[in-house]
């Protein structure tokens, strides 16, 4: 029999002898029941392993929601075995820009390949005037909004709606995945202001379609040969066709050239540069959807260009796993989570009657001892005293305990 005080004991040595846990290596969907998904394949994350200067992530490329059909589009998606590699020092590149290429340009929270906007074909095959995807080929999502590449691989260029909850507009969005840069990605909603005050609102990018009837001129003012020319604006080729259809206007909205911006974040409460998926009041994705046309750090070999994603892993390295009690049969939601002020705990029916809850810091001070929970009840607590940080909370019986990280943001 484990007892409630030695799991917490044995939770946060966990936490402080594994190096630090951080949100490169906690934020996964871990498939840790071997669910299998499109074709038998199975789902989501397979394995997350660490040191301390890079997190590697397993995983098949299909998600554990549906996915299909795709009219129109004749590729079917298929397991890619990959292996990415998230740098855990990420840094501003302060020399030149590097363009997010073709093909992966960073991972889904749940093991799917990021794309950019375009779509491989440009106008003519010159490479100047580059096709929109989410334009061109967008007839060929399926409901969660994403479709397989020739090769395979299943990916989303804009908003993956079946990952996250979008419609929240409460709450700060969660991670939903790290860029090759190893700067991590949220959701459509963050804090107004970059200091983590102001609420929460949703992030609206800087860039914005282009005041042209005629493509002769590039966005950053180049100025065309006749024979770079574009088509003309509308009928077949409307305006947002082509990438180069849009412009970054400094100040135009909340993010940078690269959709992203330095601000605080729940998991990061000194401050990250994060980057933002974009969608309009209607909850429409708005170029340049997920990353800009460059990233904001230094990319490491191994994950973008013909035949990455396949590293191989040549340090000492942790596997993470989460902390559970074989013998657990405490299941218990807490919501929402991230929260601001206030939190509810819903144990799920079972034969636990009155169980113990406890609120900890992360370091193991306990704040908040509430007798004689019972399971199937809706419980809420006021926490908006506590400082913005992660706080663990346990649900104990005799002879068992379980423990969730809580995270109080502003």
């Amino acid at each position: 029999m484990i007892k409630p005080a030695l799991t917490l004991i044995l939770f946060l040595q966990f936490v402080f002898l594994k190096a630090q846990l951080t949100p490169e290596i906690t934020c996964w969907k871990i498939n840790t029941t071997g669910e299998t998904g499109y074709a038998g394949i199975e789902t989501n994350v397979q394995e997350v392993q660490y040191s301390d200067n890079n997190v590697y992530i397993s995983c098949t490329c299909i998600p554990g929601y549906d996915i299909g059909p795709w009219p129109g589009n004749p590729n079917t998606p298929s397991n890619q075995n990959f292996v990415y590699k998230i740098t855990r020092n990420p840094e501003q590149n302060l020399g030149a820009l590097i363009q997010t290429p073709l093909g992966h340009i960073g991972v889904w929270s749940n093991g799917v390949s990021m794309f950019n906007a375009k779509d491989a074909m440009s106008y003519e095959n010159e490479g100047i005037w580059n096709q929109n995807a989410i334009v061109v080929e967008g007839s060929s999502f399926d409901y969660c909004l994403g479709h397989p590449a020739p090769n395979g691989e299943y990916h989303h260029h804009l908003n993956p709606t079946c990952l996250y909850d979008d419609t929240d507009s409460l709450i700060h969005a969660p991670i939903i995945g790290y860029a090759f840069d190893g700067f991590p990605i949220y959701g459509a909603y963050g804090y107004k202001n970059a200091d983590g005050t102001g609420g929460i609102t949703r992030m609206r990018t800087s860039f914005k379609p282009r005041s042209i009837s005629e493509r002769t001129t590039l966005p950053d003012g180049t100025v065309l040969s006749a024979s770079q020319y574009g088509p003309a604006v509308g009928g077949t080729y409307p305006l947002g066709y082509y990438v180069e259809d849009f412009e970054y206007v400094a100040g135009f909205g909340d993010l940078d050239e690269h959709n992203g911006r330095f601000c605080v974040t729940p998991e990061y409460p000194d401050g990250i540069y994060a980057y933002f998926v974009t969608i309009n009041p209607e909850g429409e994705a708005v170029y340049p959807y997920t990353l800009g046309e460059t990233y904001y750090g230094i990319v490491q070999n191994g994950n973008t260009g013909p035949g990455s994603g396949h590293n191989t892993i040549t340090e000492s390295v942790e596997t993470f796993s989460a902390v559970v009690d074989a013998n657990n049969s405490i299941q218990f939601t807490v919501y929402p989570n991230p929260a601001t002020t206030s939190i509810g705990v819903f144990a799920n029916p079972s034969y636990n009657n009155d169980m113990i809850l406890q609120l900890f810091t992360i370091d193991g001070k306990l704040l908040l001892t509430v007798n004689n929970i019972q399971p199937a009840v809706n419980y809420y607590f006021d926490i908006s005293d506590l400082s913005t940080g992660i706080y663990l909370m346990q649900l104990s019986t005799v002879e068992t305990s379980t423990i969730q990280q809580i995270i109080k943001s502003h």
